[in-house]
């Protein structure tokens, strides 16, 4: 029998047997796709449309499960792997050659805690699906300024947004993450656990492992006026700018 991802031109890190495949797709709770099925091309792409890297396989996981089930097979296939979050990837990491791509833009569940001000969030969401649920409750965090944006790639390289004057970067406000590593175990990492991959991951990008959930410290935040302020020839900025910082907030 060819293999579909020979005749399609796929680059493969390792030809599998189709009955090893069918295996893996049945112990999943998300969908494997292969890229001879119809949605492949749509699942393997990324907000920057000059990212153009076809992998193997791609697992549209569904939770945690999926997660170290993916990491598994590739570690015992010796598998290229990426991590799609959000899905903005910019640089493109999210998708590899030949490889198998673990999808996480489905996992989009949120906890927000008034109370503790904290926010319990998974990998698939968005900056904008991320604010749309705290501001219920008057609350957010430094989390970018681009609304398309993911929440995992920008936390774990760092993050910075409309609120770091106040309160720090993306990172700086992570509390815990379910981290599930190379040998495929999930570990908690915060400042008293695991203490040593939680200093990792706050800004140290990727290849530490993959988080299934973060938790963030939330803030009071309610309106928020802003705007530009330009100084064109011959304007009146210096009788112009006092009047601007005595309505801004200190």
């Amino acid at each position: 029998m060819v293999n579909p991802q020979r005749q399609l031109g796929i680059p493969l890190g390792k030809l599998l047997e189709e009955e090893v495949v069918r295996e893996f797709a049945t112990g999943l709770r998300g969908e494997l796709i292969r890229p001879e099925d119809d949605g492949y091309n749509a699942a393997r792409a990324v907000f920057n449309g000059m990212v153009n890297k076809r992998p193997a396989m791609i697992v549209r996981c569904a939770g945690t499960s999926d997660v170290i089930e993916g990491v598994d097979f590739a570690r015992t296939h010796d598998l290229p792997l990426s991590v799609r979050g959000g899905g903005h990837s910019i640089a493109g990491k999210a998708v590899c050659d030949g490889g198998l791509m673990l999808d996480l833009s489905r996992m989009k569940g949120i906890r927000v805690d008034p109370v503790r001000r904290t926010a319990q969030a998974q990998p698939g969401l968005t900056l904008g699906e991320f604010d749309h649920e705290t501001q219920t409750f008057g609350l957010a965090t430094t989390l970018g300024i681009v609304s398309l944006t993911g929440i995992a790639g920008l936390t774990l390289g760092g993050g910075l947004g409309w609120l770091n004057g106040l309160h720090g970067l993306a990172c700086d406000n992570l509390v815990s993450a379910d981290v599930v590593t190379a040998d495929g175990r999930l570990l908690k990492a915060d400042a008293e656990e695991n203490e040593d991959l939680y200093w990792a991951i706050r800004g140290g990008s990727g290849n530490f492992g993959i988080v299934t959930s973060f938790e963030y410290r939330l803030y009071p935040v309610d309106v928020v006026l802003g705007g530009a302020v330009s100084r064109g020839e011959g304007s009146r900025g210096p009788s112009v700018l006092p009047r601007v910082r005595e309505r801004m907030p200190r």
